[in-house]
């Protein structure tokens, strides 16, 4: 079982294929997405890599959170998520997973937070029907009508879908399919919609009801701090 990842939902566009057909997709960015710390069996009874992304100044943090990154020698992260991984799937603290980490044709699961809606009537929120537009009915069309017995039980029950808060949920999208893979930029485009708003933080991961593909690396495309710094052009004398 591979590791997922956190990423940020930039938004929605379309990529049109071979035939001339446009697919709607859901562009999602790495944003320096490296491994914080390793969960363990013996330490905690459980195997799982915990993961950060985005930057975060260090200036708005705790004295406890800036050692926190300090000791996994990496720079502050805005989001931290937990994937349960296999003991041979671990990676190392420090290493930064890649966009390639996935592959096209690749079935992914995507969990976030639905927008907010805000106080909702049962229509808006429960797709009730609401009452009759006629024959004695009035003002009160959109009402959800009876909420509960009249001599037994006489009460309503625990639990009953009434109006209320609507959104702000955790929602899991199952089998989404990745369309394409920009590396160099750090973007993930699964087709279809992506819960969520614009620049929210979203995880992504293999799906669980899908055979993974044959070609998604093992345990994972990720490259160290260390290989990262020595791709980096070296500055001249008296810069």
């Amino acid at each position: 079982m591979r590791s997922g990842v956190v990423a940020q939902k930039m938004g929605m566009t379309r990529l049109f294929t071979e035939a001339g057909e446009h697919v709607p997709v859901t562009v999602l960015r790495l944003a320096e997405c490296q491994v914080i710390a390793h969960r363990t069996k013996d330490k905690n009874g459980y195997v799982a890599l915990q993961l950060g992304s985005g930057a975060r100044r260090a200036g708005n943090m705790s004295k406890a959170d800036r050692g926190y990154f300090a000791a996994a020698k990496v720079e502050p992260k805005r989001k931290l998520a937990e994937f349960r991984v296999s003991e041979d799937a671990m990676i190392p603290v420090g290493a930064e997973i890649t966009a390639d980490h996935f592959v096209e044709g690749q079935f992914v699961d995507v969990c976030g937070i639905s927008i907010g809606k805000g106080f909702a009537g049962g229509m808006k929120r429960w797709n009730f029907g609401g009452l009759r537009a006629s024959h004695g009915v009035s003002v009160s069309h959109r009402s959800i009508g009876s909420t509960g017995g009249r001599q037994d039980p006489g009460k309503t029950f625990k639990n009953k879908k009434m109006p209320g808060h609507m959104g702000v949920d955790r929602i899991t999208t199952l089998n989404l399919k990745v369309a394409k893979i920009d590396i160099e930029r750090g973007l993930v485009m699964v087709e279809g919609a992506v819960p969520g708003a614009k620049g929210g933080w979203i995880t992504l991961r293999d799906a669980v009801k899908k055979k993974l593909h044959k070609d998604a690396p093992k345990p994972g495309k990720f490259r160290l701090a260390e290989a990262a710094a020595s791709e980096a052009p070296a500055a001249k004398e008296g810069e």
